[in-house]
């Protein structure tokens, strides 16, 4: 997607997991995370709207989600 300069990747275990989802959505302040039942959807719209606060990282269990900044080598 043209224009992105994060990427947001969460691990097969949190993605999965309702409970770590709606955490994940409640702490995004630009809503990139979106909850469901099956667990958590990355909302692609969002993306460039990140912060880079990190509140995702810590809602998370260590190394679950990381934040990619595609333009650092």
């Amino acid at each position: 997607m043209p224009g992105l300069f994060i990427d947001v990747k969460v691990a097969d275990a949190v993605a999965k997991d309702p409970e770590l989802a709606k955490k994940l959505e409640e702490v995004c302040p630009v809503s990139i995370f979106r909850a469901n039942d099956s667990g958590v959807e990355i909302v692609e719209e969002n993306l460039d709207e990140c912060v880079l606060c990190d509140l995702c990282i810590q809602a998370a269990p260590d190394g679950q989600v990381q934040v990619v900044k595609l333009y650092e080598s």
